[in-house]
């Protein structure tokens, strides 16, 4: 029996650290055992979804095809990023128009290749990632990082090269972080003052 394809990867955010372990699947993502859509805090959930916007629902076929609740909100997600990325141009406004009305036909997967890019292949893959470390808001960004990484490797892996980079050229375009750990740290506070830098003042 052949091996089942399969990557790892790890994202990292100042102690944070979240290892993805992206394979062939029917497109579901779960972050520590539970859905992606679980992820807290609930304000910062949308950087998660990030790369799986950016680089296009069809790499995930089970929610690429779903018309629910789910499904709908999810779209919605993607409306604003795409705006955030080039602007309120003609297209996005009358798709905001008709997302107002309830004209979701208008909306509908078939019409995302043009707000987000579509590979060569649309690759169904499970991806299933451990996070521990931090706070919430180090996690999330570690997680949104071991996500994209991991699609990009199983890209390159197993899909062609052509596609990774196109892949790659996307995330790297929205946000640099989500392929390249930020190294920056708090700075240590120094005896003479109550933090890095201030000192306490005085006047005589």
């Amino acid at each position: 029996m052949a091996a089942a394809q399969s990557v790892q990867c790890f994202g990292k955010k100042k102690t944070a650290t979240a290892v993805a372990h992206c394979k062939q699947g029917k497109g579901l993502i779960k972050v520590n055992g539970q859905p992606l859509g679980l992820v807290e805090p609930q304000v910062l959930r949308f950087k998660v979804y990030e790369p799986v916007l950016i680089l296009g629902l069809d790499k995930f076929e089970a929610w690429y095809k779903s018309p629910s609740h789910e499904a709908r909100e999810w779209e919605v997600i993607a409306r604003i990023i795409w705006e955030e990325r080039v602007g309120k141009s003609a297209l996005a406004i009358k798709r905001m128009e008709d997302w107002q009305r309830g004209h979701w036909g208008t909306m509908g997967f078939g019409t995302r290749s043009e707000c987000l890019l579509i590979g060569i292949f649309a690759a169904d893959v499970d991806i299933r990632v451990r996070v521990r470390g931090g706070g919430h808001t180090s996690q999330v960004y570690a997680i949104r990082q071991a996500i994209a990484k991991s699609i990009v490797a199983y890209y390159q892996k197993y899909i062609d090269e052509h596609s990774k980079n196109q892949l790659k050229q996307a995330l790297v375009a929205y946000d640099r972080t989500l392929l390249v750990a930020d190294n920056r740290r708090m700075e240590p506070k120094k005896f003479g003052g109550p933090g890095a830098r201030s000192r306490y003042q005085k006047s005589y």
